[in-house]
Order: structure tokens, then C-alpha cells, then sequence
């Protein structure tokens, strides 16, 4: 049949039409994940999952590679200027998604509302070692420091900026509101803000004003799924392009699927556990309910035991399908101040109820354990199986699975008296970790945010401040590797497994570029050649 004119005009405005609306589907990504943003306010929390959807909209001064190096972001170049003092050359010519120009004021803004609006995980640890802000120019900042501060650079990969124009006025009462509504999400990443639905969606659009390189995702989707067996079932019917933290359970099953690619590696985060050592903590009893007369935990022969009872392989072999390893520091290899001289940390049933009689409890005794649920691979698992092995040294633990929105709230109020979570060393640097979990919690030197446990050692806490102010990178190493060690006798926290990672994308739409601390970033993923 032949189409007149008008006829075929119709059906050619009908297939471009059709061609339009594929290419735009193209530059669409939907990405599942397994938890989201807290907040739209990158300074809310700490919390991973949370900087990983936020570095979309927002930069920082320095950025974290693929293998944690550091490597210029909004800051073009950085340099200790006196021991005391660092100044950071900014990038010209950046644009806020409001069209506004980003100067050395919106950096000097954002490390002073960190301290005001940081929430329920603190992001202080990030800006705790500058004392004093000075602008010199438009695009140079000198930073005074609480003495020599060698690390200062590794912790800007988590300071976002944020616009001193479109945050100006807000408090911790109405931060998140501003943020959340798109009003004061302003920055200048790759993406802009479009939406947000708590335990939902956030919705992204590229923002073509960017500095750096040009995304080729018009419109991006991070879906939270935190139900496994849910991500799978949406990756294999096509609604999302690439999930995150593929249970490995189904590693297997995914690879045989000839649509998809599954790619794995092994994190930086490492599942560690903590004791309450602070009198009458919560929910510790004997078997029988009635109270004791001190906190068990406070003995370190009852650490030791802990310790001696826990089965690292068979945690990564059976809780964890081999997608891990057993961990005897706080964190991993690759960190700089790791102990490699540190043997690894075996199990001995034997010598766990041994110790426990002679700490005074023969017949063990009653607690709550509290544990992340939906935060990293495994987490649920593996804190279920420690509850296990600890009952067969004849501790009474009731196991306790929590959402990280629940969990670390209650955490930060000392509600639990022995949790488990996962801590990723993100700037790559040991001190980040040791001075927040090991150091005696101590506001007025701003150290130990993390430590909720009541630990506290006046030579752990020397080593830990000798290498904050070290520049000679041998001597703060060597600082480091003797803290670490310190941990492994005074068990202020137990190291347990390092938490492996495996995504699943459809193979003709996407492919991945991994980071070891497991950040899923639209800027990572690019679409698969054809």
C-alpha cells in the first residue's frame, strides 16, 4: 500500500518520535540499592550508604579513588604552608547548579556547619583538626590546625560542599527540611537534586554546567530496595539496570544468566564488635535475670573469651558464602598504618569458657546483641551466627537485628551493650579509624566520637594523638601499627570479618567501574558498547 504525503509525514514523525523516546530511555539509569541517603543535608551522617548517594549532587575538596588514593577534586592543589597551617588552591570556573560561582566562601561555610547540623552519626571527625579559616582570594583558603595535621587532605574526601548562598541561616531544626525539599541542595557534582522519598528513591538529572567530565545519564534513579530477594527479582526483570550487594547465595545463579554480568571484590569494611566497658550496662544479667554485681565486659579476660569464641573462617565460609574474609585489625591491608606483623586471630572454645570461669562466670551469663540488618552483605547473618558461637561458650545472647536506622541512633545513645556494624576506613588512612573508635571519647580534643563504649587508655590515646600530628609518614606509620596492636590486646573492639562485595547488571545496557569501599556511583557505570 502506498502512504500519501501526509500519510507518511504522520508515520515518519511516528518513528522519529519512537527513536526520541528510545534514546531517551537509553540515558536513563536505575540503579537498586540496598540503603539510601538519611537526609538530602550531606553533613546529616556519616554513614556510608548515605555520602555515596550525596556525592552525586555535592563535591569535596579532595576525592577518594578506586583504591582510596587521593586525588584533586574542587581543591586543585593543597600544601602544608607551616606546620600548622595548609592552604588548598580551588578549582576556577566551578558553577553551584544554581548557576552561582564556587569560591573559597562556600568553603570556609561548609566546615563551619558541620559542627551545627551533624546528626545521629557525626561527621565531625572530617573538619575536627581545623582551628581557624582564612580566606586569602576567591579561589585560596589557608586552614590553621589543631597542630601539625598530616591527614587533613585524607579527610576532605568526606567534606561536601555545600552553597554558603542557599544554606545560609539554617540550624539542626531546620537543615533538613531546606535540604530535603531541593531548596538548599545546591552543589556542584555532576547531578542535580530532583526528588526525594525517604526509604524510596532518590531522583537525579545530569547537570550539564558540571566541571568535569560529561555523564552519559541524562536521569538518574537510586531505588532502595533493602529486601535481597526483591533487588534480584527487579535486576532479572529488567526494571532496574544494576544492583548492589548481590547476596551470595545468588552469585552462582546470576553468572549462568547470559543477560547479566556479576562482578565482585573484597571491601574496605570490615564488621567489627563492641563491649560496653561503663557501669550497669544495658540488658547485661545473669542467666536468671538478676543483676550482677559489675559489668562483665570491663574484665578483659570476658573480652578475651569473646574473642577466643568466635569462629572468623566459619563466619566467612558459611554466614558469609565465602564473599569475605576473616579480619584480625580494624582494617584492611591496603590502609596505611595497618599491622601486618599482627598473626590472625584464631578460634579456641576451650580457652573462652577457661577464661570466662576465672573472670567469675563459670556458668556465663545474659545480654542483648544488636546488629545491623540492611547495611552491608551479610550483616544480618553474621551477627546471628556470633550470637551462636558465643552461646556454645555458655553466654545467654539474645540476637538483635536492627534497621541502621534504628541501629545507629540507638547506638549513639548507648542504648546496646554489645553491637556489631560495619566500619570502612574511607580516607585510607589508620588514624581516621583509631581516633574515632579507640580514643577515650573526648569532646574537648574532639577524638573518640565513635567510642560509645566507655574504653579509654592513656597510651592507645598517645599513640593515637603522636600520629595525628606526625608528618614523617614512617614515624606515624609506626604509630599506627603499635595502636593497632594495642587493639589486639586490649580489645576495645573486635575486628571479625572484612565484608565482601558483588553487583549485577544487565550486560548490554551497563558496566561497572568497583571501589574498594563499595561506593555504587552513576559517574562509575557507563553504558555497554554495543
Amino acid at each position: 500500500m502506498t502512504l500519501s504525503l501526509p500519510l507518511r509525514s504522520l508515520a515518519l514523525a511516528a518513528m522519529l518520535g519512537m527513536s526520541v523516546s528510545t534514546a531517551a530511555l537509553a540515558q536513563n539509569l536505575t540503579i537498586g540499592v540496598r540503603a539510601g541517603p538519611e537526609s538530602i543535608d550531606p553533613a546529616y551522617t556519616a554513614t556510608g550508604t548515605h555520602a555515596e548517594a550525596l556525592k552525586h549532587v555535592f563535591d569535596t575538596l579532595t576525592w577518594s579513588g578506586d583504591k582510596l588514593q587521593i586525588e584533586p577534586r574542587l581543591a586543585l592543589s593543597w600544601k602544608a604552608i607551616a606546620s600548622d597551617v595548609w592552604e588548598f588552591k580551588l578549582r576556577p570556573g566551578v558553577k553551584f547548579h544554581d548557576g552561582s560561582d564556587f569560591t573559597a566562601e562556600d568553603v570556609k561555610f561548609s566546615i563551619e556547619r558541620v559542627a551545627v547540623v551533624s546528626g545521629p552519626n557525626p561527621t565531625t571527625p572530617y573538619v575536627r583538626r581545623v582551628q581557624q579559616i582564612k580566606i586569602i582570594d576567591p579561589l585560596t583558603i589557608q586552614l590553621t590546625t589543631d597542630g601539625p595535621a598530616p591527614t587533613l587532605p585524607n579527610d576532605f574526601v568526606r567534606l561536601f560542599i555545600v552553597s554558603h548562598k542557599a544554606a545560609a541561616g539554617l540550624t539542626k531544626d531546620t537543615a533538613n527540611e531546606a535540604f530535603n525539599s531541593g531548596k538548599a541542595a545546591i552543589g556542584t557534582g555532576p547531578y542535580k537534586f530532583v526528588s526525594w522519598t525517604p526509604k524510596d528513591q532518590l531522583v537525579l538529572e545530569r547537570f550539564d554546567g558540571f566541571w568535569g567530565e560529561k555523564q552519559p545519564w541524562a536521569r538518574v534513579v537510586r531505588k532502595e530496595l533493602p529486601n535481597d530477594a526483591a533487588r534480584v527479582a527487579q535486576l532479572k526483570a529488567g526494571q532496574v539496570d544494576l544492583i548492589v550487594r548481590v547476596p551470595a547465595s545468588d552469585v552462582p545463579t546470576l553468572k549462568r544468566d547470559a543477560k547479566l554480568t556479576v562482578t565482585s571484590i573484597d571491601s574496605i569494611y570490615v564488621f567489627n564488635m563492641e563491649m560496653s566497658m561503663k557501669d550497669n550496662p544495658p540488658g547485661v544479667t545473669a542467666k536468671d535475670g538478676s543483676a550482677l554485681p559489675k559489668n562483665p565486659f570491663a574484665d578483659p579476660k570476658v573480652r578475651e573469651a569473646v574473642d577466643l569464641a568466635i569462629d572468623r573462617p566459619a563466619l566467612v565460609e558459611i554466614a558469609m558464602e565465602g564473599l569475605g574474609a576473616p579480619a584480625n585489625q580494624l582494617m584492611t591491608p591496603e590502609i596505611f598504618g595497618f599491622n601486618k606483623s599482627l598473626p590472625p586471630r584464631k578460634p579456641d572454645l576451650a580457652k573462652a569458657k577457661a577464661l570466662l570461669a576465672e573472670a567469675g562466670y563459670p556458668n556465663g551469663f545474659k545480654f542483648a546483641f544488636a546488629f545491623t540488618s540492611d547495611r552491608l552483605p551479610g550483616d544480618r547473618q553474621v551477627g546471628t551466627s556470633i550470637a551462636q558461637m558465643l552461646a556454645r561458650a555458655g553466654l545467654d545472647v539474645a540476637a538483635n537485628a536492627q534497621p541502621s536506622a534504628v541501629f545507629f541512633p540507638a547506638r549513639t545513645r548507648g542504648d546496646y551493650a554489645v553491637s556489631m556494624s560495619g566500619w570502612g576506613t574511607l580516607t585510607g588512612e589508620a588514624n581516621y579509624t583509631l581516633s574515632s573508635v579507640a580514643h577515650t571519647n573526648d569532646p574537648a580534643k574532639r577524638l573518640g566520637a565513635f567510642n560509645v563504649t566507655g574504653y579509654s587508655n592513656p597510651v592507645m590515646d598517645k599513640l593515637i594523638e603522636d600520629a595525628a600530628i606526625e608528618m614523617d609518614e614512617a614515624k606515624r606509620s609506626a604509630f599506627l601499627q603499635q595502636a593497632n596492636a594495642l587493639v589486639a590486646t586490649d580489645r576495645p573492639r573486635l575486628p571479625i570479618v572484612t565484608v565482601g562485595s558483588a553487583w549485577a547488571m544487565q550486560k548490554d545496557k551497563v558496566t561497572l567501574a568497583t571501589r574498594v569501599d563499595e561506593d555504587t556511583l552513576a559517574m562509575d557505570i557507563k553504558p555497554a558498547k554495543k
